[in-house]
């Protein structure tokens, strides 16, 4: 085995099925300040309570407390982190306890680790189409079938997502990011919220509700998350089919990696045996210090965070509406990081992308990496959340003319 390629019958077959993020290799452009980057949906770091943040690792390092944060931990979490979430969760309505809590090292790993709980090789996920990126790399390990999640569209049935799951397995979960989703922007209604439990209900299968971007609303109307929705059907959180994950990414750091799982309390004692066995415990200094953010920043900077990014959703909308020709749509989002781009029907995202990166220096997400079918060729994810509002301007300038041209 002198090769890379020595050791490909080595591998696992599910091996196969892992795929490069395109997202994360488009983040490499970030380097080149001539690209006017919409790829990436990460902070701005203007916003990072860099102060703060020096002045909590200061506390957690001093003489009293020093050797403990350095030290391993629990798998659960830092207690006080764990008690300030559920508090969180309780103002929006969520009635939970710190033991219906587990820490992870972001969002992400909790997806990872609902993959691993949950599905088994020939099990079906409903997800929307398109979805989460990150979300199909992190199931696409435990090797389920995919298939689309409507819940603005009440007309397909559970017996219909259970009838096609029959060939290969069963219906065993379904994934949703009801609010500003990656990567279309979009937030689900009132009614389609209450669809979805029912529909959940009806397959009994749980329902993993994705809040990354839910404290970001810029505007339009708030609903209930689907935890609350479901904690006020069934009575309680430990009889909730609705697996709530959430994180400070979006509004705190994403470089501390801290993220969690509200679950019915069987659920996170066996997600606590996963986490042991995939990394023991996330940084409890880091745990520390997100939870001195947490109790003195949060409320702060989400409303900092608001004013900003609607200010850069605002720029770009108005490019778009100013720039872009006739045959070009996009959604209009009330929050979060995302406009998703829907182009002519001859346009394939990929291809623009690299005329893009490659003759006017502007980068965004090709469409189809969001759909599990390779659906989407003719769309594209644009993300306001970290050029200035002159850069959002030009690259939008940029982006349609290129288009233009070749529409």
């Amino acid at each position: 085995m002198d090769s890379a390629a020595g050791w490909q019958p080595r591998y696992a077959e599910r091996a196969a099925r892992l795929k490069a993020s395109e997202i994360r290799e488009l983040l490499k452009l970030l380097d080149r300040p001539e690209i006017v980057s919409f790829a990436g949906g990460i902070p701005d770091p203007a916003l990072f309570p860099i102060e703060a943040a020096r002045a909590a690792y200061a506390e957690c390092l001093g003489s009293e407390t020093a050797g403990r944060a350095l030290q391993y931990s629990v798998s659960e979490g830092y207690l006080p982190l764990r008690q300030w979430i559920a508090g969180y969760l309780g103002r929006l309505g969520v009635a939970c306890a710190p033991d219906n809590i587990l820490v992870t090292s972001g969002s992400q790993q909790a997806l990872e680790f609902l993959g691993k709980l949950l599905i088994s090789p020939g099990d079906t996920a409903l997800v929307s189409a398109p979805t989460y990126l990150g979300a199909l790399q992190a199931f696409s390990g435990a090797e389920p079938v995919y298939d689309e999640l409507r819940p603005e569209d009440g007309n397909r049935t559970a017996a219909a997502y259970a009838d096609a799951a029959a060939a290969s397995g069963q219906v065993k979960l379904a994934y949703v990011v009801p609010d500003f989703a990656n990567p279309t922007g979009e937030t689900l209604s009132r009614p389609a919220r209450e669809r979805l439990l029912d529909l959940v209900a009806e397959l009994d299968i749980p329902l993993i509700e994705d809040t990354a971007y839910s404290a970001l609303r810029f505007g339009g109307q708030a609903h209930p998350c689907l935890q609350a929705l479901d904690v006020a059907r069934s009575g309680s959180i430990d009889h909730s089919r609705v697996i709530l994950c959430g994180t400070f990414s979006k509004t705190l750091s994403p470089g501390l990696r801290i993220g969690w799982i509200c679950a019915a309390e069987p659920i996170v004692r066996r997600l606590v045996l996963i986490k042991q066995a995939a990394d023991l415990n996330s940084s409890l200094l880091n745990q520390m210090v997100m939870h001195r953010l947490a109790e003195t920043t949060f409320d702060g900077q989400v409303s900092r965070a608001r004013v900003h990014y609607a200010s850069r959703r605002d720029a770009m909308l108005d490019a778009l509406g100013r720039h872009m020709p006739a045959g070009v749509r996009w959604t209009r989002p009330d929050g979060g990081l995302f406009v998703w781009l829907t182009l002519p029907e001859a346009l394939d995202g990929s291809a623009l992308l690299e005329r893009a990166v490659g003759e006017i220096g502007v980068a965004f997400v090709p469409g189809a990496a969001f759909f599990p079918d390779g659906r989407g060729l003719n769309a594209a994810r644009l993300s306001y959340s970290l050029p200035p509002k002159a850069r959002i301007d030009d690259g939008i300038a940029r982006l349609g003319r290129l288009i233009a041209g070749d529409g």
